[in-house]
């Protein structure tokens, strides 16, 4: 996850359960037996002078667990001193996360996502090792793991398009092969394409369209014809992602509708509408910011099932939309969009909502340029503040995520 205000990084995740700060106690309940085996994925999702955020995703490999602990320690000083979607504590280099109330239930092949921020001095290496309820992950189940395939898109060309279309501009070829190396590095622990919930993923599990849920972190009340222009202003700007990847590359979608699917406010009243054409939450508080139901987030549910979403999956949600009274700047990731309410309503009419463009760049994996720069003097929408406009820069970069990912879809 990514964010920009005025060149200082913040990282936020939806429904983040506000975490114990760095050497604060931890107490743990409900963690059962040690699972058989575990993966753990770390992924350094933005870094800046003396500080970084990061994603941890956990998968258990062995038997079902109802609570878990995970534990690793940081070989270069590291300290962690902000979390969501997992309580954390540190002392030393020890750093011990335990799960939040809703996300516990480990099943076996199932996951468990949360992130935090953090600060380094000198160097920022990954953890080396993590521990699961005791047992050192290494990836590997001692007991078979599920057989059953991940399912795949309908919707798409039946035969696999030819493989060609990576032509990028030759001013560009350098710069976009400095870009992807740093990827490389510092993705996911030198793993970017282990990464499961791009916003690429969910796309796909979503059969070329994406759903939002809106976070109103507002007291302010909203119209019907709001909620409406609200829904255009991201249709618009979503589009014109998705219209560079269209025709390009075997890629399979022409056009990617976008519908928000729910609103969640601290009240009722504030929603000045009757009808039934969005689900409603009303006061289901998550960083002190109102929140879409858990059940129906993709975020939370990353195997792509939603069970318990009230309404079932047709009512489930890919992004969260949050939108936040005062906030300056903007955070994106795997989870959505955050930008500040005021900006974002009163640019309802513009052609480009830059800080929203440069959030969703974060949902589809694109990454911040505030220490490095692969093209001095030039602006482009994800390096923040130097331009107002996806650049041709900007495309190639999304293009060559695509070039990355494709076969993880068939194509």
């Amino acid at each position: 996850m990514a964010s920009s205000r005025s060149g200082v990084r913040l990282a936020v995740a939806l429904t983040a359960t506000l975490a114990a700060t760095a050497g604060a106690a931890l107490v743990v309940t409900g963690a059962q037996a040690a699972p058989a085996g575990c993966r753990v994925d770390y992924r350094v999702t933005s870094q800046w002078s003396g500080g970084f955020g990061a994603d941890v995703t956990v998968t258990n490999l062995g038997d079902p667990v109802n609570g878990w602990t995970l534990v690793w320690s940081y070989p270069a000083g590291q300290t962690v001193s902000q979390a969501w979607n997992a309580s954390v504590s540190q002392s030393g280099s020890r750093v011990t996360a335990t799960n939040a109330a809703y996300n516990g239930s480990l099943g076996t092949g199932a996951a468990a996502s949360f992130g935090f921020n953090g600060a380094f001095t000198g160097s920022n290496p990954a953890p080396t090792s993590f521990t699961l309820n005791g047992t050192t992950c290494t990836g590997t189940p001692s007991t078979p793991t599920p057989t059953t395939p991940a399912p795949t898109p309908t919707s798409g060309p039946t035969t696999p398009p030819p493989t060609s279309g990576w032509s990028p501009p030759t001013n560009l070829v350098g710069p976009l092969n400095q870009v992807w190396q740093h990827v490389e590095q510092t993705y996911n622990n030198g793993n970017p394409l282990g990464f499961r919930n791009y916003g690429w993923d969910q796309l796909f599990a979503n059969r070329g369209a994406i759903n939002y849920c809106v976070r109103w972190d507002s007291s302010a009340t909203v119209t019907a014809a709001q909620r409406d222009q609200v829904q255009a202003a991201l249709a618009r700007q979503y589009k014109k992602w998705m219209n560079v990847m269209a025709g390009h590359n075997g890629f399979p979608y022409s056009d990617v509708p976008v519908k928000v699917v729910g609103w969640a406010v601290r009240d009722r009243n504030q929603l000045q509408w009757s009808d039934n054409s969005v689900d409603i939450y009303v006061n289901n508080i998550r960083e002190n910011a109102p929140q879409c139901s858990e059940p129906c987030g993709r975020y939370f549910n990353q195997n792509g099932q939603y069970p318990n979403c009230p309404g079932g999956a047709t009512h489930h949600y890919d992004h969260s939309l949050w939108l936040t009274d005062g906030f300056g700047g903007g955070a994106g990731g795997d989870w959505g969009q955050r930008v500040g309410r005021e900006y974002f309503m009163g640019n309802l009419g513009s052609d480009n909502i830059r800080i929203l463009l440069h959030e969703t760049g974060h949902t589809y994996g694109l990454d911040d340029f505030y220490d490095w720069d692969p093209l001095p003097g030039q602006g482009f929408i994800m390096k923040a503040g130097s331009a107002t406009t996806i650049t041709e820069f900007d495309i190639w970069m999304l293009r060559d995520w695509w070039r990355h990912l494709k076969s993880r879809y068939g194509y």
